[in-house]
């Protein structure tokens, strides 16, 4: 398992790296190939923020946590992304282990989490125009949308904005 650590106004002490190395090993049970994982420590306003980025074979999972202490944030994360690991499970068996992820592998969750599988409920199709930036942000306002999909003027690539959870704005840029 690869780890990389980025820290902002957070300092990494070798005793927390030591105990969240090891309960990410334990995650590597689960897949065939290496894993790596990136580790975003962050405090901001006495709040500690952990984000966990786990890739396993281009199958990606992500958690992220806020408290007042870094160590009470691996015990919150890492549930979360056995949960995520447990409802893909079926959907990408080959990125697993043969065999499957089974009850007693589980390490973080109490209880196997019922999976209840999503559906697409709607389908819509529009054509995308190229628009700046400020545009496609003064179009999500009006529209009262969260996201926009577009085709930025300056590029010509396709993108994408979305609110992030912060209030701020997020851009995705389609590679293709």
């Amino acid at each position: 398992m690869k780890i990389s650590y980025v820290q902002k106004n957070y300092k990494v002490s070798d005793k927390f790296k030591d105990i969240l190395e090891k309960k990410l090993s334990k995650l590597e049970r689960y897949f065939a190939n290496e894993v790596t994982v990136k580790v975003n420590c962050e405090e901001q306003n006495k709040v500690q923020k952990l984000e966990l980025n786990v890739n396993a074979d281009n199958f990606y999972f992500r958690s992220e946590v806020k408290s007042d202490n870094m160590y009470n944030n691996i015990d919150q994360a890492l549930p979360k992304l056995e949960k995520q690991i447990i409802k893909n499970s079926s959907k990408y068996k080959s990125k697993y282990k043969k065999g499957g992820i089974k009850r007693e592998d589980l390490q973080f969750l109490e209880e196997t989490p019922e999976i209840e599988k999503l559906k697409v409920v709607k389908k819509k199709s529009f054509e995308v125009y190229p628009i700046s930036v400020k545009d496609a942000q003064d179009n999500m306002e009006a529209l009262g949308h969260n996201f926009y999909v577009f085709i930025n003027k300056d590029t010509g690539k396709l993108n994408v904005m979305y609110e992030r959870q912060d209030g701020n704005l997020g851009l995705i840029e389609v590679v293709y």
